[in-house]
């Protein structure tokens, strides 16, 4: 660590005007020029000093001298309201100042009424450009705000994500050196666990004198300070906050912190310069300025949080050991006194004069004056080519110490390079060559970085003018060499100490300026230099540096360029146009910055228009995070518009009235036609650069602009959020287009998902305040759009961006730039890249061209696609770079994994072929359609759903499990209910496609995780709701499977499918032989007998070969052992019937394990049924380890697997490796059959293309096993379902046009049905509950039976009402008579007093409901009640159940409990005294500053991180606002606190009634509480016999179980319940 210290200006305290002096290894004595004395006032409860103003001269907060506190007491406890509040993202930073600085003015004049203490932060997204380190340097540099400080640290289980903060002034500070057992308690006070992001930082074994003038070493001193105002930066994103701290125990007020909090902005605002800009390299040194250096042995930067105080012990002192550090910091005391950790401060003195003067040469001289120029501008990165003309600039740009430097032996791979540098970094790199042709290889990347306006600068050594026109070798005419491409050109004379250098510096200073203003693009400096072009000297004057005086001594460049900039108001006339815009459409271009994807992303959000983005936006590659903004859920992106336009028909309904583009340079070609004939109203194209880019003339408004003037100037006004159809149309388009896209770069997971954990990652408190989506930048070279240098173009913007690069590019392109291999091997300031061919041997392009279908294979082959056979894996090999080579999505992943974690660079190779690419790009589209759901629905045994629309529009479907299913139906009949609930009035937003549209509307509109609903649930209900489409839509449900075109639906179709028979073998194999012959003689050309059932496999194989004498050769066989069999009694059977033709034997062995090795050494082929059936989760990732070509077919049942979206998933994935989708049903009714048969005609259809695309023979006619059909005697339904033999003998067929019929015009038998469900109402009433001084006026919800004696009573938590139980005591009424309350304080529920004058007298404790609950039971029934509750809930359920001293105590019991997210409550006094002040706080805060911000403040916390994701958030959200009694809420929420409940663990060894305990599987603190819980209880009881004591953890859920995954929970509580009455 560094402590650096300024020469004295001012007389000295000491006598002495020597500079501080190192007294002892563990001492450092720092002294300063002395200071005006300020009044000093001691806190009235703290007795320490309280400092009004910092000791360097700015204002500071509380400061709390840790060693002048006598006791603690009560002074550790939470300040009376702590809060954050979240303002609006902004655009620019010093949009951020702005608003924080109107949010003190706010709260100021509304401050919270009655707290004597409190911290209050304000937080704003700012654009990612802001940097914590940049920002700290450039603004702060004069700043009398104090301390300043900076630190970074990189979290050990994100790599990718760098955590770094800066910040200025001390809201309040701690110090003190031999009280250390006080200091964590009272730093305690200002940290609260609702203020996540909020940290003191300081200094562990350092002790401060004398107002910060002086430091000493002192083992057990500390020193910390909450800042005034920070910035956080993260990954894509930066954070501004300032913090307002008072209390009045210390005698500073909340007026004091708000006059502070002014002060603070007031001297940031005066300071504030938009346009500061600092060489990053200078930037510390800069502000720092020349300082004395003296080493100390004190440790880096520390910072203290809630979370890490909550965990230690506080009586272990001020360890440095124990407190998370950084890995880089610096703090600044004062404008003398500064402590660094592991930083580089560039403190070395200015020697650039002397340098210079004792250069050995002129050239040499000249050639440091231009880098050494280029450094000051901030451009450090060269690329030097070898050459012996470019000498002099090779050797001062390698030499000096602040430059990166890169070679390559190849002109033109340099030159893009380059180029690639400047796409990311936004700043020119420097190419510098030698003479001669060198200068003629840059030409490509010159002309692309002319056409993008990427900044470029060429440094092009040259002959002296002598030696032109004089044949001298390596000289051409290198004026002007690039003509128009380059936006500047100058020619420096050759070196001559007669000339004045200033003048380089003036044309280095001019060269500089027209790369980077606008518009950027390239420009060219020609050196010419003459003999010496090494070291050897050769004598010049110094004479020439006259006027260089001031130029030496700074730091800064010779010329400085000042614009006026005058950026006016948008055209009113634009601005009307988008007010009035119906179907607007937002178009976004290449966009090359963060802070560019920040500005669109904001601005989309505004308008809410659709976006769609090119690919070069960076908004197409997007990670989603965590987010209580919710960016990306609020902007619709359209993603495929480019595959959408493939139909004509989708062109006709995309028909925007006003498109704004933002950016130019759409890549798509496809895209840009549409915008030719698409003829919107108007046209508004916005780019920073005034070039007309308009290759459609379609532009009827050109704004010159920068995106974020532009979205700064719609920012100001307010437009109306509407949904339209359109948007609807677009958004099912895009939905069910992303499914079928098959496309390489759609399997780079890293891009939808990102590498990093967010869930699993130290910052997880801090990931809700990321905006809905990071962007990722994306790059290319469309400018001149050719193929050369994309592999150094990617290398470059690597450097330039310093992130992680993923480049995808062809073979063509990868083997026209090989040479840029060379640069991967200089990996300086560089991350590792992984680069991604494509390699289908050849120009595949060229296949999707029309002239593929016009000029001869012969000429396509060579002339066009250039077809090669170049070894991809031996190039890099030549070049010692990474190689993998992978043929499916499996492989790709692997690879991308391990080029991933092995931090390298590498090459993947995809091997495709041209004709793949081809027709994989051919996709079929979805026609679009919006509709409602009605509320009835009808059940009977075995469950036939129907669904009705408000027009009589009906769709069946049929949920009918059985012994194959892991649902029973009673648990199938509670889902179904509570679904019923849940879907009334619902929309289907998206149309389920069978392309994972439908799980989506599950998740999105009905709050449900579609993993959690049973499989012949989901493929029910999915049933049902597709027929219903197809009713609506008035065409077949096939084309609902398909989407085809409305204008195609009416058209007749004979599309059939074979059926397979089903004969159960049980009889004498000539028995089962005729069974067969009279299934042949009815049609049947497939039949499958079941196998396995007998003594031995000997008597199987018998029944196949007499099957075979009698009947022959002509039907196809199956045979299904259902995993009945061993291994070796598979391999028996195997050898017996081998040459008996089996079509295949399904699942022949019990062991998963033993199905490969099966197909290997039997030589049967296979089929797999059960082994499908058990897969969950993703599913095709599952299906890889059955790949062998000896597994013939998948036997797929719709109602097993999951419903018709999971079938088709896995149907496809068995055509593409080459094997049968045999649709089967489970005995389904012909409800069922008919959407079996139309599913399996689509199948089938699927099959046959993908067949044609991979230019192979299809499996040939498939027999469904849909023959179950026999063994129904009697059905649903008063008609039947048309299943016959077609007078062509190819089998018995079903029609999927007869079965459409069939469900049009179903009529259900009614005689068949038993019961009928129509949604229950609820009945809801109010009973007053007497006690000592007050009543309980309790609202109630009941359903069931109410003369059932099974009674359920929800509790419900804290904020919530009855209504959170609605959809659970729905599904649950059949079973018990289910009744919910509004707890004290809660919904329609009051606490009337009896003549208490003080209302908050009458305590409303958790033991107090608890008996108000109990004698209310009385009320309620006179038999026992079961008891749920959630979290504060279930605190009062498991009091109900443990405590026997209760007021309204009787002879009943409560029968049982669950306890969801529940606690017993706190173990020790001093952690419930802290709670209980925790909550009060809280409560204050509630009752000060209204619901809205509570809620704001309440949802924030780490808690409620998986709530937050919930589709259904937003509208619980809602549901809380409606509380209406806020003093009420309040009171309960400090009376209920679990601080002032009795701690309950030592009453869980008199345990007698049942509980269930239940956490969620991301909850990860109650999950371990639970785990306690039933550690505790089972020490003592022996509960594993009588079921005491259970627990399960809910997946995919956190906290708030009943809400974020509710049917897991509902049948664990109906399975609980009837446990308890059962035994």
């Amino acid at each position: 660590m560094l402590a650096v210290v300024s020469p004295p200006r001012l007389p000295l305290l000491t006598t002495t005007t020597t500079p501080p002096l190192l007294l002892s290894p563990r001492r450092l004595l720092c002294l300063c020029s002395p200071r005006p004395s300020r009044r000093r006032r001691r806190g009235g409860g703290f007795g320490c000093p309280l400092r009004a103003v910092a000791a360097a001269g700015g204002r500071a907060g509380i400061v709390i001298d840790v060693d002048e506190v006598d006791e603690v007491g009560d002074r550790d406890l939470p300040v009376d309201v702590s809060f954050t509040r979240r303002l609006r993202p902004v655009l620019t930073l010093g949009d951020g100042l702005a608003a924080l600085r109107q949010a003190g003015e706010e709260v100021k004049a509304s401050p919270p009424a009655g707290a004597g203490s409190g911290v209050i932060r304000f937080e704003v997204l700012v654009p990612p450009s802001t940097k914590a380190l940049k920002w700290l340097c450039t603004q702060f540099k004069r700043s009398s705000l104090f301390p300043q400080f900076y630190l970074s640290r990189k979290p050990t289980t994100g790599p990718s994500i760098q955590l770094e903060i800066s910040g200025a002034g001390s809201a309040i500070c701690f110090h003190g050196s031999s009280r250390v057992d006080n200091g964590f308690d009272l730093i305690s006070r200002y940290l609260s666990f609702d203020l996540h992001l909020i940290r003191a930082y300081g200094s562990v074994g350092v002790k401060y004198e004398n107002g910060l003038h002086s430091v000493e070493e002192r083992a057990g001193s500390f020193y910390f300070f909450i800042p005034q105002v920070e910035l956080s930066e993260f990954d894509g994103y930066s954070m501004l906050s300032s913090t307002i701290v008072w209390d009045d125990s210390v005698s500073h007020t909340f007026e004091d912190s708000v006059c502070l909090f002014e002060s603070c902005f007031n001297q940031i605002w005066s300071i504030y310069d938009s346009s500061a800009t600092t060489c990053y390299e200078r930037m510390v040194t800069s502000y720092i300025e020349e300082l004395c250096l003296s080493q100390s042995r004190n440790t880096q930067l520390v910072y203290l949080d809630a979370e890490f105080l909550a965990v230690i012990d506080g009586k272990v002192g001020m360890d440095k050991e124990i407190c998370p550090t950084s890995d880089q910091s610096f703090v600044r005391f004062s404008p003398q006194l500064l402590f660094s950790s592991n930083m580089d401060l560039c403190l070395q003195s200015n020697k650039t004069d002397s340098f210079i003067k004792s250069c050995s040469n002129i050239n040499l001289a000249w050639a440091s004056f231009i880098v050494e120029e280029f450094v000051r501008l901030g451009f450090t990165y060269f690329c030097i080519a070898p050459g012996s003309r470019s000498s002099p600039l090779a050797l001062s740009a390698s030499g000096h110490p602040l430059t990166t430097c890169i070679s390559c032996y190849d002109e033109r791979s340099l030159g893009f390079h380059a180029l690639g540098y400047g796409r990311g970094s936004r700043k020119p790199a420097i190419v510098i060559t030698s003479s001669g042709t060198a200068v003629s290889n840059l030409l490509p990347s010159v002309v692309e970085a002319s056409q993008d306006f990427v900044p470029l600068i060429l440094l092009t050594a040259d002959r002296p003018p002598e030696l032109h026109d004089a044949g001298a070798n390596q000289a051409i005419n290198q004026v002007n060499h690039f003509g128009s491409f380059v936006r500047h050109f100058f020619s420096l004379p050759p070196p001559d100490d007669q000339i004045y250098a200033r003048m380089v510096l003036t044309a280095v200073d001019s060269v500089a300026y027209y790369a980077t203003q606008t518009p950027q693009g390239p420009v060219h400096m020609n050196c010419a230099f003459r003999e010496p072009l090494d070291y050897r000297y050769q004598d010049w004057s110094v004479d020439c540096l006259k006027g260089l005086e001031k130029w030496f001594i700074n730091r800064k460049p010779y010329t400085t360029y000042l614009g006026m900039k005058m950026v006016s108001a948008l055209v009113m006339e634009v601005l009307e146009i988008v007010k009035k815009a119906k179907q607007g459409l937002l178009l976004v271009g290449a966009i090359h910055t963060d802070d560019d994807i920040w500005a669109v992303a904001l601005l989309a959000r505004h308008l809410s228009w659709p976006v769609a983005a090119d690919v070069l936006s960076g908004l197409r590659m997007r990670k989603v995070l965590n987010s209580s903004l919710k960016l990306d859920k609020s902007i619709l992106f359209i993603d495929h518009i480019d595959q959408m336009l493939l139909s004509e028909s989708v062109k006709s309904w995309i028909s925007p009235d006003v498109i704004v583009q933002i950016g130019s340079r759409i890549t798509s070609k496809r895209v840009g036609t549409y915008l030719e004939s698409c003829s919107p109203t108007s046209y508004i194209l916005i780019d920073a650069h005034p070039c007309r880019h308009d290759p459609s003339h379609v532009v009827t408004h050109r704004i010159q602009a920068t995106i974020a003037e532009f979205a700064a100037s719609l920012w100001q006004c307010n437009f109306q959020r509407k949904t339209s159809r359109w948007s609807d149309i677009l958004k099912v388009l895009n939905s069910a287009v992303s499914q079928e896209i098959i496309m390489v770069i759609r399997d780079l997971d890293m891009f939808g998902k990102g590498w990093i954990d967010h869930s699993k990652n130290v910052n997880d408190a801090m990931m809700h305040h990321f905006p809905g989506f990071l962007g990722a930048p994306v790059a290319g070279n469309r400018g001149a759009s050719g193929i050369d240098g994309l592999l150094s173009t990617a290398i470059g913007f690597s450097i330039g961006s310093n992130k992680h690069v993923f480049c995808v590019i062809g073979d063509i392109s990868f083997l026209h730039d090989t040479n840029g291999l060379s640069l991967l091997n200089q990996r300086s300031q560089r991350k590792p890249m992984t680069i991604i061919v494509i390699n289908n041997h050849g120009g595949a392009i060229f296949s999707l061209l029309p002239i593929a279908k016009t000029a001869s294979p012969q000429i396509l082959e060579k002339f066009f696609y250039t077809l090669h056979d170049i070894s991809i894996s031996k190039l890099c090999a030549a070049h010692r770079v990474k190689h993998f080579v992978v043929q499916t999505k499996t492989e790709l992943h692997d690879a991308l994994v391990k080029s991933h974690v092995g931090h390298v660079d590498c090459v993947v190779e995809v091997e495709n072929s041209i004709v793949d690419n081809a027709n994989f790009h051919r996709i079929q589209l979805s026609a679009p359609r919006t509709s409602g759901i009605s509320e009835s629905s009808f059940f009977h045994e075995g469950f036939i759903l129907k669904l009705c629309m408000d027009d009589n529009i009906v769709g069946f479907g049929e949920v009918a499990p059985i012994e194959i299913h892991e649902e029973d139906l009673l648990d199938v009949e509670e889902q179904l209910r509570f679904l019923f609930h849940r879907m009334k009035d619902a929309e289907l937003d998206v149309v389920p496609l069978l392309r994972g549209s439908f799980s989506n509307w599950i998740w999105t509109c009905l709050g449900i995780p579609p993993s959690s609903l049973f499989p012949s649930v989901k493929c029910g209900l999915e049933m049902a709701i597709l027929n219903l489409l197809a009713s609506r839509r008035t065409c077949r449900l096939y084309d609902i499977f398909t989407g085809s075109n409305v204008v195609e639906c009416n058209q007749s179709s004979s599309a059939s499918i074979e059926i397979c028979a089903l004969l159960d073998s049980s009889g004498t194999p000539m028995e089962v032989a005729l069974a067969v012959l009279k299934l042949v003689a009815e049609g049947f050309t497939t039949v499958k007998l079941k196998v396995g059932r007998r003594e031995s496999p000997a008597e199987d194989a018998a029944i196949i070969q007499k099957i075979r004498e009698i009947v022959g050769y002509k039907i196809n066989i199956r045979a299904d052992a259902n995993r009945k069999w061993t291994y070796k009694q598979a391999i028996d059977f195997g050898l017996m019937v081998k040459g008996f033709c089996l079509q295949y034997i399904e699942e022949p062995v019990d062991s998963v394990n033993d199905i490969v090795k099966f197909c290997e050494n039997s030589g049967l082929p296979v089929a797999l049924d059960e082994t499908i059936d058990n897969l969950r989760g993703d599913l095709i990732p599952k299906l890889h380890q059955f790949s062998h070509p000896g597994i013939v077919a998948l036997v797929i049942k719709p109602s097993v697997v999951g419903g018709f979206e999971n079938a088709a998933y896995i149907a496809k994935w068995a055509h593409m490796h080459d094997k049968m989708a045999v649709i089967s049903s489970a005995y389904e009714s012909s409800v069922g059959l008919a959407g079996y048969i139309q599913f399996a005609h689509y199948v089938d259809k699927q099959n046959a293309i993908i067949s044609r695309i991979k230019s192979k023979g299809s499996c040939g006619t498939v027999a469904h096993g849909l023959g179950t059909y026999q063994w129904l005697r009697e059905d649903v339904s008063e008609q039947k379902l048309k299943i016959h033999a077609p007078p062509l003998g190819d089998g018995i067929r079903a029609s999927a046009e007869d079965a459409h019929g069939y469900l049009q015009h179903l009529s259900i038998n009614n005689k068949k049905i038993e019961r009928t469900y129509s949604e229950e109402n609820l009945r809801s009433y109010f009973i007053q509950v007497d006690w000592d001084k007050f009543s309980y006026h309790v609202k109630l919800q009941e359903a069931g039976d109410c003369t059932n004696e099974k009674v359920v009573l929800f509790l419900h938590g804290f904020l919530g009402t009855s209504e959170d139980w609605v959809p659970m005591m729905k599904a649950l009424s059949p079973s018990a008579r289910v009744i919910a309350v509004d707890l004290p304080g809660h919904g329609e529920s009051k606490i009337i007093q009896h003549g208490v004058e003080n209302p908050n007298q009458a305590s409303v404790t958790v033991q107090v409901v608890a008996d108000l609950l109990l004698k209310l039971i009385c009320d309620i029934t006179d038999g026992e009640v079961f008891v749920v509750g959630y979290s504060m809930g279930a605190r009062i359920a498991l009091h109900m159940a443990l405590n026997k001293n209760h007021k309204a105590v009787t002879s009943r019991q409560i029968s049982g409990a669950v306890i969801i997210s529940g606690s017993p409550g706190l173990r020790d006094e001093a952690s419930k005294r802290r709670r209980s002040a925790i909550d009060k706080s809280r409560a204050h805060f509630l009752s000060s500053c209204g619901l809205d911000s509570f809620l704001e403040t309440w949802y924030s916390a780490k808690m409620w991180a998986s709530l937050r994701e919930h589709p259904k958030f937003d509208s619980l959200v809602r549901t809380r606002r409606e509380h209406n009694n806020i003093k009420a809420l309040s009171k309960v929420l400090a009376d209920s606190s679990i601080g002032r409940q009795k701690s309950l663990w030592e009453d869980l060894k008199h345990l007698k009634s049942p509980l269930l305990i239940v956490a969620g599987e991301k909850d990860l603190k109650f999950k371990e509480i639970s785990q306690e819980i039933c550690r505790e209880i089972r020490k003592y009881r022996d509960c594993e016999s009588n079921g005491l004591c259970e627990m399960i953890i809910v997946p995919d859920s956190g906290h708030a179980v009943h809400i974020e995954n509710p049917l897991p929970l509902v049948r664990a509580v109906r399975k609980f319940l009837l446990h308890i009455y059962q035994t």
